[in-house]
């Protein structure tokens, strides 16, 4: 298994669906010029596009206190962006269809993992300032499509038993991936993005998303210096390895307040995440 081998396997993935293709050319444009019923009627045209969003997206960690029982409701609550990044992470999940028990998950719970990091970011943000938790809370929904990148090229290689055992025991995942490949599932994301022609400034931000890249870090400008940053954060928080955990919110935290922001209101919105997620699941 080597990075060029999964850059050639990325290479060859064919194009998103056809309601996520007609979809993203709507986007091209520019978020102003999307017409609205239009969004609804091409998503509504896939059955499962429709029946998955409306699933999703009524989680109670979401925190709407009424179902949302239409993909008009939906858009109109979500707003154009965050169903875009819906649409594309349902395509994702159904091109790469990966095994991602590797990473101890189910792929619902590695699905809904996905979810409470936009969550987070949404709900956490949108208290700082509501446009940039607008514009970043999708990709917290989709930066670790990556991961399902690496479980395909993991689960077809002879890897599978000593890839689970290293990365139970590893303490950072990042460092973990950038050990096996020199990269991180992150920057698989940003290559996956590009190649099938995500917004641009997602791949700039995925691409150094490990910040100890620091010469990386402080090429970007500041308001994208600082995308970055709430990600870090929201990743703490919510990985692979931790969803929610005392430790994790407390490590988080600290990052928040070194944002100088309040670490109160984070953690606030952290332990209700957390326990409408696991009201949900039963635990």
């Amino acid at each position: 298994m080597t990075f060029e081998r999964i850059i050639k396997d990325i290479d060859s993935l064919p194009p998103l669906s056809n309601a996520a293709n007609i979809i993203q050319a709507m986007y091209v444009s520019g978020l102003e010029n999307i017409n609205v019923m239009r969004l609804v009627k091409v998503i509504e045209s896939d059955a499962m596009l429709t029946a998955n969003i409306l699933k999703m997206i009524n989680a109670p960690y979401y925190g709407f206190s009424k179902k949302i029982a239409s993909v008009a409701q939906a858009v109109s609550l979500f707003g154009t962006r965050r169903i875009h990044m819906l649409v594309i992470q349902y395509a994702i999940a159904q091109s790469l269809k990966a095994d991602t028990s590797i990473y101890g998950f189910s792929f619902a719970q590695f699905n809904e993992l996905c979810h409470l990091q936009s969550a987070l970011m949404l709900q956490w943000y949108s208290k700082v300032e509501l446009r940039d938790a607008q514009f970043i809370a999708p990709l917290a929904l989709i930066m670790e499509a990556g991961k399902l990148v690496l479980a395909n090229e993991v689960v077809k290689s002879d890897y599978c038993g000593e890839f689970r055992k290293e990365f139970n025991e590893c303490e950072d995942i990042n460092e973990f991936e950038k050990s096996l490949l020199g990269y991180t599932s992150y920057e698989l994301s940003a290559i996956l993005f590009e190649h099938w022609n995500l917004e641009p400034i997602y791949v700039d931000i995925l691409r150094v998303l490990d910040i100890k890249d620091k010469e990386q870090f402080r090429k970007l400008d500041m308001k994208t210096r600082s995308y970055v940053e709430q990600l870090d954060i929201i990743r703490t928080a919510i990985n692979a390895k931790e969803i929610l955990t005392e430790e994790s919110i407390k490590k988080a935290s600290r990052k928040v307040g070194k944002m100088g922001l309040s670490r109160d209101s984070f953690e606030q919105t952290a332990l209700r995440i957390r326990d409408s997620y696991f009201n949900y699941r039963g635990v």
